[in-house]
């Protein structure tokens, strides 16, 4: 099987079993977004795939998530405004650059996912980042990232396994001829 055609049946198929997993979890309290999931899974493969593309990753995806908290914190002290809260995400932007001169947090984007994803998260669920309890939508954002990271990984695996050709068995070897 070529490569696209085993990364497309192994993506098919993680991605149906991301879906079933996610939809489980979506009645208990640790509600798992399967958007966060797909966009932490595609920052995997931006950054290169294998377990350096998944530290990379989810270093990324998680720092994201850390500047996100932090910028909601400082929105959510009384009297912010809008204009408050607008320049906190700006600092807050300004920083996912400035962490990306490390060489670990290099690309802008994968750090951006983590980012917008906390906030995406704290939207959907409707609960603050101080919310205490499993429900933390930080902690369901970050369970989320880590596990489209490993998707992105067990999807490569499994990719590169259907991708194998058969060794032959020895029955199956050419006879050599008698002279």
């Amino acid at each position: 099987m070529s490569e696209k055609n085993a990364l497309a049946v192994s993506i098919g198929v993680l991605g149906a079993l991301a879906v079933l997993l996610t939809g489980t979890l979506a009645g208990t309290a640790l509600l798992v977004p399967v958007w966060v999931v797909f966009l932490a899974w595609a920052s995997f493969f931006v950054l290169g795939g294998g377990p350096g593309g998944l530290l990379r990753s989810a270093t990324s995806n998680l720092t994201g998530l850390l500047i996100a908290t932090l910028s909601l914190l400082a929105a959510g002290v009384p009297g912010m405004g809008l204009v408050g809260a607008a320049v906190v995400v700006g600092v807050g932007s300004a920083a996912m650059v400035q962490v990306s001169r490390l060489a670990l947090l290099s690309v802008i984007p994968a750090i951006v996912v983590g980012f917008a994803s906390t906030v995406g998260t704290v939207a959907v669920t409707g609960r603050a980042v101080t919310f205490a309890g499993v429900g933390n939508p930080v902690l369901v954002a970050a369970v989320a990232l880590v596990l489209g990271g490993l998707f992105g990984i067990a999807s490569q695996l499994l990719a590169g396994v259907l991708t194998r050709s058969p060794e032959p068995s020895p029955s199956s070897a050419p006879k050599e001829r008698s002279a």
